[in-house]
């Protein structure tokens, strides 16, 4: 079978999964809708976490980038991975013991305040909406080219099924199906890996082939070094960018990953703190079998793209060049006229990637199996899809739980605000298929202004609503206000040329807009500690919730509320 047909079957094949996993476990009350009836069992959530973490960003993106950046693209590596490990050890065994739905949830109790639950929400939608745009741009992009109809038809597609199964079965269904996503994603991104580490250096072991030799005897980042100076690139395994500014990124990404709403309401859905703390760790494992291949892949992929590409014949290329041609994700000018490739860097350069596509053409481009490709496919749109429906829930929650349900209409019953959650998230998906028809930038780089934005508003909140007891209601939501719009200040001055606009030899300290987070965190901090304390102490019963919090250990019984 042709490539489009295996993709046909294999999409196909998990779509009908997914949505009879949401049939058979779709929510009946509230609580199933947004914690998934806190009785999921500690190896589930960690699958499902590690599904709903690892988005189009880590599948399709991260190697992306990676393969283009080389040593440069290790920050995502590092600040991803590092902040799942701050997000297990310092916040989710805290977080579960407090009980609640949400974050905001968490926020407007723990600071005794609406405001600040207010601020929360506009903040959760705000990250929740800038992450989705590169899910939904992730499987636009893998329709477009395996289904080969248009990027946009192909984030219509996927705004109809995520809406099928977040709307009808909540957490609830969002936590099997991302069990089976993490399945699908996590297969298919190993099998080529698997593949192409044999056939360029024999080792089935895509780690170990990373750092092998190749049939001529050379070690492959050698080689990739060797042909990155041919073409006049940056030596691969050397870095451009500032130390400040990868000091910056990789904090930006670890405090934001510990607060990502999406990733954090995982842990209310196992039924005691002690499981929280195991599916932390099951989820730890599964993220790092994909974390540890990423380079490797990227390496592989980089090698055989510009081998395959570099003063190559423009007629005589592989049929895989035109399909992505098509896509508009791959675009050749002959600019002298030879009908060859020019593969260089400067202006010379004739030829446009899309970092996007690496991880899917990595397969077309290494010729192997077609149901591989088309298992690639899936992956991506698995990854894309489970990581799309938690944030849509997020969104969901924010609008009825904490802006309906426990500010406007108090006495809302359990049926109506499961209705309202459900109006939430059709709304939340229509919101997402524009940003994902209009994103901002390719996907890593949008989901790496998400994690901005959440390290900026949300991380020092809890952080300091956990272990600062004399932390207050007014230092808390200066903090977050303050961070928050530093944050999106310096997003729309330099990501979307607002406010004069500016280039990177204008970055305040030398920071690039996806870094940025860990100045608006460090502001954030500074500003709820110091007004803090030129106000009141927080309620001794606050002060008491607080203290309770903090020592999760042999609490189980207390966290099954």
């Amino acid at each position: 079978m042709d490539v489009q047909s295996w993709t046909f079957l294999i999409v196909g094949v998990t779509f009908v999964i997914y949505i009879g996993i949401a049939i058979w476990s779709r929510a009946s009350s509230t609580k199933d809708f947004y914690v998934a009836g806190g009785g999921v069992s500690p190896l589930a959530n960690g699958m499902a976490t590690a599904a709903d973490w690892m988005s189009a960003a880590s599948f399709i993106s991260m190697a992306g980038l990676i393969s283009f950046m080389g040593y440069d693209g290790a920050v995502y590596l590092m600040g991803w991975t590092g902040g799942y490990v701050l997000l297990a050890l310092l916040l989710a065994p805290y977080l579960r013991k407090f009980g609640k739905f949400t974050v905001p949830d968490f926020i407007g109790d723990r600071y005794y305040s609406n405001v600040a639950r207010t601020v929360a929400v506009i903040c959760a939608i705000v990250v929740s909406f800038t992450y989705v745009a590169g899910q939904m741009r992730g499987v636009g992009v893998v329709f477009s080219r395996f289904l080969e109809v248009p990027i946009n038809t192909g984030v219509y597609i996927g705004m109809g099924l995520v809406f099928f199964y977040a709307v009808l079965g909540g957490m609830k269904g969002i936590t099997y199906t991302q069990v089976a996503q993490y399945c699908v994603l996590i297969f298919a991104f190993m099998v080529p890996a698997i593949f192409i580490s044999i056939q360029m250096t024999g080792n089935v072991i895509p780690q170990l082939g990373f750092g092998g030799q190749l049939s001529d005897g050379t070690y492959l980042l050698d080689k990739l070094d060797g042909l990155h100076r041919e073409l006049g690139f940056a030596e691969y395994t050397s870095g451009t960018k500032s130390t400040i500014d990868v000091f910056a990124i990789t904090l930006a990404l670890m405090v934001g990953t510990a607060g990502l709403p999406h990733v954090i309401v995982r842990f209310f859905t196992v039924p005691k703190v002690k499981d929280a703390r195991i599916s932390a760790g099951w989820a730890l494992i599964f993220i790092a079998i994909l974390y540890t291949t990423a380079p490797a892949i990227s390496a592989f992929a980089r090698t055989n793209l510009i081998e395959t590409v570099s003063n190559a014949e423009y007629k005589s290329m592989p049929e895989w060049f035109s399909n992505w041609e098509t896509t508009g994700l791959i675009q050749f000018e002959d600019k002298n006229g030879d009908g060859k490739i020019q593969y260089v860097a400067g202006e010379s350069n004739e030829l446009e990637i899309d970092r996007d596509i690496i991880v899917l053409a990595n397969p077309e481009i290494a010729n192997l199996p077609n149901w591989v490709i088309a298992l690639v496919a899936a992956g991506g749109l698995a990854a894309a899809l489970s990581t799309a429906a938690g944030l849509l829930l997020v969104i969901s929650a924010s609008i009825s739980h904490d802006l309906i349900k426990k500010q406007i209409k108090p006495n809302l019953s359990d049926r109506e605000e499961l209705i309202w959650a459900r109006v939430g998230a059709l709304l939340a998906v229509i919101v997402a298929g524009y940003f994902g028809i209009n994103p901002p930038g390719f996907v890593a780089a949008v989901v790496a202004l998400a994690f901005g934005l959440a390290a900026a508003s949300f991380f020092p909140a809890i952080i300091l609503g956990i272990f600062d007891k004399r932390m207050n209601k007014e230092g808390a939501v200066a903090g977050m206000v303050i961070g928050m719009l530093l944050m999106l200040f310096y997003m729309i001055k330099f990501k979307l040329g607002g406010f004069g606009g500016g280039d990177s030899a204008d970055w305040w300290f030398g920071i690039s807009p996806e870094g940025f987070g860990t100045v608006a965190m460090t502001a954030n901090f500074v500003v709820s500690i110091v007004i803090s304390r030129l106000y009141p102490k927080p309620p001794k019963d606050v002060e008491e919730m607080v203290e309770s919090i903090r020592y999760p250990r042999g609490a189980g019984a207390a966290s099954d509320h």
